[in-house]
């Protein structure tokens, strides 16, 4: 049924047909139009791929404002004990600066009669940082600020004072050392 309907439409539209040859100079001219079409193709999709990089780098730029402003808006908990008292983080990198002097002396004078006094040192000092810590956050979370850094000075002033003694009981070894190897004759 349907190749019917086609022969019918063919047989309507026979003569009516273009079977004439083109003009001279027609596939020359369809050429140039096809250049022309093809050089404003080119022309728009440059324009096109010219915001692809420029949307890229402004989202890149966006991400990069927003991660800042996240960092910048959380400050650490040192940050926030310097803005309530000032002088707490003045005192704290002076005592945190003879504290570190102390430790290394320590280190410099181990020796295998005094390792398990060190051992023993450092593991009290890490407990005076934790209680240290635990004094920082209840200052920022509005404890008795006066009690607080009372007790955060304390804190340094024992990890101090631990050092000193523990140097002393090092020296002391040292020199029983040596006054027994001295006394002691072969």
């Amino acid at each position: 049924m349907e190749k019917d309907e086609f022969r019918d439409v063919f047989k309507n539209l026979q003569g009516t047909f273009d079977t004439e040859e083109p003009k001279a100079g027609h596939s020359e001219r369809f050429l140039e139009k096809l250049n022309n079409a093809n050089q404003v193709i080119t022309l728009q999709k440059k324009k096109r791929n010219w915001w692809r990089p420029l949307a890229i780098a402004a989202s890149v730029a966006v991400l990069c404002l927003i991660t800042i402003g996240v960092y910048n808006s959380n400050p650490t908990i040192d940050q926030k004990v310097a803005k309530i008292s000032p002088e707490v983080s003045n005192t704290q990198v002076y005592f945190a600066s003879l504290i570190e002097d102390q430790v290394k002396l320590l280190e410099n004078e181990s020796s295998p009669e005094a390792q398990k006094i060190i051992s023993d040192t450092m593991i009290q000092l890490k407990k005076l940082e934790t209680n240290y810590k635990k004094l920082e956050t209840d200052l920022i979370n509005g404890g008795n600020d006066k009690l607080i850094l009372s007790a955060m000075i304390t804190n340094f002033q024992t990890r101090i004072d631990l050092l000193e003694d523990v140097v002393n009981q090092i020296e002391t070894i040292k020199n029983l050392k040596n006054y027994n190897d001295e006394n002691f004759t072969i």
